[in-house]
């Protein structure tokens, strides 16, 4: 575990996002993404499907989710800017998940008690899954956690950001519900 943390603690100081505007999206979705400080990929990217399984026992196709806008997240329960991001998550879910927001936050090959136990801690409503062998999260390139993937209705890939961030302020809300009424 120690291997792990070491690998992965440049989550840590990690804040950027990849990318620039989208040309195929609407003009108000770019602009509120941009002061969302959370910039749209210039072209789409296709998301890898996987299918794992929720910690309450639950199948998650990511395919399945096709038709809302997915917010996909890698994490790891020992990783401190995943724990700190995790209540924004869920707010940011809670506010739009009747809006066609779908949330995934995979867990990297850890445990399902103590990934269980953490989402109940919480009361976190958004579903949890476990990679536990890590080919999901190996498919999608971590390198670092916390990574998250914002894909549109169709399936694909509009941005990524790494590192840990307040998901549940006024202009990363905003972005959401521009993208939510108004993206592809």
């Amino acid at each position: 575990m120690k291997n792990k943390c070491l690998m992965f603690a440049l989550c840590v100081g990690m804040t950027g996002c990849h990318a620039s505007a989208n040309s195929g999206f609407p003009q108000k979705v770019k602009d509120a993404f941009g002061k969302a400080q959370l910039p749209l990929f210039q072209e789409k990217r296709a998301a890898k499907d996987f299918t794992l399984q929720s910690i309450d026992g639950k199948t998650i196709t990511l395919s399945a989710l096709k038709g809302n806008v997915v917010f996909l997240n890698f994490w790891a329960t020992w990783c401190p800017p995943c724990r700190a991001e995790m209540p924004s998550m869920d707010g940011l879910y809670r506010r739009f998940k009747d809006s066609g927001l779908e949330m995934v936050a995979v867990d990297i090959m850890e445990e399902q008690p103590a990934v269980g136990a953490f989402i109940r801690k919480g009361n976190f409503a958004f579903p949890a899954a476990i990679d536990s062998d890590g080919k999901v999260s190996s498919a999608y390139g971590i390198q670092a956690v916390p990574a998250t993937f914002v894909l549109d209705r169709d399936g694909a890939i509009i941005l990524s950001a790494v590192g840990g961030r307040d998901w549940n302020t006024p202009e990363v809300a905003a972005a959401f519900e521009t993208l939510l009424e108004n993206g592809e």
